[in-house]
């Protein structure tokens, strides 16, 4: 299993970490031993909106090879939505298994075309906005539906990535996991 992390300009870092830190753990505590990942770009550099900054593994690279690609949100995402050069490098991920969003991700997967006629959510801010992506915009914390899987605003990102653990390595792994980060969530 791999994972292809979108960043970008504007995100909201915990969108990433929230899901990165437990699907780490799949790998490290022996879940999913072969669990690996890049963190993905379009440009050189990825800052939040306060000058964090971190250097992606990959760097336009097309997204083909993924079994799961996962966008954070962040102020970001309303401008990238837009962003047809960003959107066709999305689109290379036609083929991953899983295309995952934390809070206004979902809006980029859905100008990539990866939620017409799908069931989403995102952060309740943006809610009009996802209407013209998909078929239905759902207020739960969580939507799966197919090879989608989105969550709400920033908080949900922890919810989010012990959901994906128990989806990929079964209940048992989401709450050893669970105990590791004291989330009592």
């Amino acid at each position: 299993m791999k994972i292809a992390y979108i960043v970008f300009n504007k995100i909201t870092w915990l969108d990433l970490i929230g899901i990165y830190d437990p699907l780490s753990r799949l790998q490290s505590m022996g879940y999913l031993p072969q669990l690996s990942w890049d963190v993905c770009s379009y440009t050189d550099t990825a800052s939040d909106n306060f000058g964090l900054k971190i250097i992606p593994d990959k760097i336009q690279n097309p997204l083909v090879g993924y079994d799961a690609i996962v966008v954070p949100g962040g102020h970001g995402t309303r401008h990238l939505q837009y962003d047809k050069d960003f959107i066709d490098w999305i689109r290379t991920a036609e083929h991953a298994r899983y295309k995952i969003s934390i809070c206004t991700g979902s809006l980029i997967l859905g100008a990539a075309g990866f939620l017409a006629s799908k069931k989403a959510t995102t952060n309740y801010n943006e809610y009009e906005n996802l209407k013209q992506y998909c078929h239905e915009v759902s207020e739960d914390r969580i939507v799966e539906d197919g090879d989608v899987i989105t969550a709400g605003a920033v908080s949900a990102s922890l919810d989010l990535g012990l959901y994906i653990c128990q989806k990929w390595a079964g209940p048992d792994a989401r709450n050893e996991i669970r105990k590791k980060m004291d989330y009592r969530g």
